[in-house]
């Protein structure tokens, strides 16, 4: 074999794969069809990292993202990476609102997120004069990371501990052979190539789908649909109102967790993302500037500060779900597939938030399907 493991996709997840196998006993190669890393769902979110709050008991989003908070603020301090626990809120705006702040508590105490507690209209106003709650949830070790520093990290530690980085090469199909898997690519110049792999880890992010399809795995339940969701700045000055990250109640079975805000580590402030279903599956990035009336009228109850013009479009994002509208919330898929005869092929399916978070506990658990 050509390589020990191969890992298609150089987003955070592939990433922080490579990383957790550097050492292995022989070759891994990560492949990317990009010109680096991080180039798709990686660099185009809210570089939040999540408390594991919202997440189903026992569900792989809950227990990932806990272990995953503390690996990465550990890998942070570790390397130097730049973060703030800038906290989180959840705020209601009528009293209608608190049975369903309770449930979230509850709910986050079963995932083992211990951090969070009940605050009251005064506690919140010291914490965010500017913004209108009668009562929050407080959840103080949430907070923001330089997400491009985190992968240049990653990328690092995977090159020193001799992963083998593959830029700009697409795959296009793989076969499974004796003892492995045959993976064909085309790089940029349009050459065709292949090599073989004893195992695959299918972290291709956008992408995954198309992977899994490759070698005739068409359960409908890894059916993949793309979600766009646009962000709008905040400018006029307005960007220094706010200094946590504010959400409202989610609604329920949601698709997202409503427009919030999102600070960053240079003082800029930002709103989103929302939730747009791509049913023609057009990745289409760009953010409609219609949609500030939406956003404005969204958050205004919320954030009485706020007037339309001090919002100017930012940027959007795709990311993967495993449901179209109406659909139940489904957790990450993370497969080892020796039941369907496929051993040493990891799918991947459905990574969306909070897989930044969790990306570290990800790759450990990917590790341990190996048996590396």
């Amino acid at each position: 074999m050509d390589a020990e493991v191969t890992i298609i996709g150089a987003g955070v997840i592939g990433l922080a794969v490579s990383a957790a196998l550097s050492g292995c006993k022989g070759p891994v190669f990560v492949i990317e069809r990009n010109r680096t890393f991080g180039q798709e769902t990686s660099s185009r979110n809210s570089e939040v990292i999540h408390s594991g709050i919202y997440y189903p008991y026992g569900s792989l989003k809950g227990k990932l993202c806990l272990e995953g908070k503390k690996k990465i603020y550990a890998y942070c301090n570790k390397n130097d990476i730049p973060y703030r626990k800038c906290g989180k809120l959840i705020i209601a705006t009528k009293s209608s609102e608190k049975p369903h702040l309770l449930e979230i508590l509850k709910r986050s105490r079963s995932n083992g997120v211990t951090d969070g507690r009940i605050i009251e209209q005064d506690e919140v106003n010291e914490l965010e004069p500017y913004v209108k709650a009668t009562i929050a949830l407080y959840f103080p070790t949430s907070g923001i990371i330089d997400s491009h520093r985190l992968m240049k990290q990653l990328e690092a530690e995977s090159v020193i501990g001799g992963s083998q980085m593959v830029y700009g090469a697409e795959v296009i199909g793989i076969e499974k052979i004796k003892n492995g898997y045959r993976v064909d690519l085309i790089d940029a110049d349009k050459q065709k190539f292949n090599f073989s792999t004893k195992m695959i880890v299918n972290a291709a992010g956008l992408n995954a789908g198309k992977i899994a399809g490759y070698l005739e795995i068409n359960d409908p339940d890894y059916r993949v649909y793309y979600w766009k969701g646009e962000y709008f700045g905040v400018g006029n000055g307005k960007n220094k109102y706010v200094n946590s990250l504010v959400y409202p109640v989610p609604e329920r079975n949601t698709v997202g967790l409503g427009i919030h805000t999102t600070v960053d580590l240079g003082g800029g402030l930002k709103l989103g993302p929302n939730a747009i279903w791509l049913a023609d599956d057009n990745l289409d990035l760009k953010v409609d500037p219609t949609n500030s009336v939406v956003f404005y009228n969204t958050v205004k109850h919320f954030l009485p500060f706020l007037e339309l013009d001090d919002l100017t479009p930012d940027q959007a994002g795709i990311r993967t779900k495993l449901q179209k509208p109406g659909d139940p919330v489904r957790d990450f898929i993370i497969n080892e597939e020796s039941n369907r005869n496929m051993p040493g092929l990891v799918n991947l399916l459905g990574i969306e938030s909070p897989g930044l978070t969790a990306s570290l506990s990800i790759a450990d658990y990917v590790k341990g399907l190996l048996k590396l």
